[in-house]
């Protein structure tokens, strides 16, 4: 009597294996989509506690935390002080339970005068998980290109030494272009002339050495309203620029505006991915697929296409523009 072999034949095998990889195959997408979207909530919480601290500043000290002292152009003392002062993101520590960390800083301090430990500590509620973890938010000292263009039309690039640290991936609104960036007094990133929430700030040297902000951006001066305007989103920059001045700079060093404020609207859109290289320096965008987080003034938050057009994003980034905020 003949025994018969219950195990699986090759072919039998092979089509089991064949199959298995097939639903591998059909599987991965969904828990890789999954994962990103447990990642964007988790963004966009972050951005949502970002936006809660702001507003407990405003409602401690009057107004919104100054983007970075800066001065005017023509500035002459007591008010051509400020450029390199830690950012906005020191200014609300404290509001983020992050008191120990605010000690070690004196606001009216250049950043470069601060301990490298205290300029290098990265914190996880700057950080978008899509993009990075703690262990990677950090860049060295570099030479930062400015391109200088004057009234007459001439200019050139001239170079500045930036003191690297820590880096993140959100920042505050400094408004739109609509200021100009041509070299007048007028421009966007001089002292008081931004338009939108977090934007450079003119200062006062006092007795004793302190440095006043002039420019104080209160909930009255968001004419537009503040549910129609940002108060900050993702910062842009490519897998390439990641952790690299100027385009993910130092979020706490004041000197880089680009590394702790944007800017949106017409000439800045919103980078439409993640490896888009257009304006990378100025604008706002995400690593997310098809959306970019931004909080506004009142606290709410939003996941916007990142093909909104240009206009109505920077109805969204100019807190007084009186004009008609399109659909995001």
């Amino acid at each position: 009597m003949t025994k018969k072999n219950k195990g699986f034949t090759l072919v039998e095998l092979l089509v089991v294996i064949a199959v298995i990889g097939i639903l591998i195959g059909m599987l991965l997408p969904a828990v890789q989509q999954v994962r990103e979207a447990a990642r964007r909530t988790d963004c966009m919480n972050k951005l949502r506690q970002i936006g809660l601290a702001t507003l407990s500043f405003e409602s401690a000290h009057g107004a919104f935390p100054p983007g970075r002292l800066f001065p005017a152009k023509d500035a002459s003392a007591p008010y051509d002080v400020g450029r390199d002062e830690p950012s906005w993101f020191v200014r609300i520590l404290p509001f983020l339970d992050q008191g120990v960390f605010y000690d070690k800083w004196d606001l009216n301090r250049s950043y470069s005068g601060h301990s490298p430990t205290t300029k290098s500590q990265a914190l996880s509620s700057f950080i978008c998980p899509s993009r990075r973890s703690i262990d990677d938010a950090n860049t060295p000292d570099g030479y930062e290109d400015i391109e200088f263009r004057a009234p007459c039309g001439c200019g050139g690039i001239f170079s500045i030494f930036v003191v690297g640290g820590a880096t993140g991936d959100y920042a505050g609104n400094h408004g739109d272009l609509s200021p100009g960036s041509n070299g007048a007094a007028t421009d966007y990133y001089w002292g008081g002339n931004g338009t939108g929430v977090i934007i450079s700030s003119r200062a006062k040297l006092e007795t004793g050495g302190s440095k006043k902000w002039i420019d104080e951006i209160t909930m009255a001066s968001i004419v537009d309203g503040s549910s129609n305007t940002y108060l900050a989103g993702e910062l842009h920059t490519t897998e390439a620029n990641k952790n690299t001045i100027p385009f993910n700079g130092p979020i706490y060093n004041g000197e880089d505006l680009a590394a702790f404020t944007r800017v949106g609207g017409p000439g800045v859109p919103i980078a439409s991915s993640a490896e888009f290289e257009s304006s990378a320096v100025l604008g706002f965008g995400s690593w997310h697929p098809g959306t970019c987080n931004f909080v506004r003034a009142d606290g709410s938050t939003a996941a916007v296409k990142n093909t909104l057009d240009t206009v109505t994003l920077g109805q969204y980034c100019n807190r007084k523009d009186l004009q008609y905020v399109g659909d995001e």
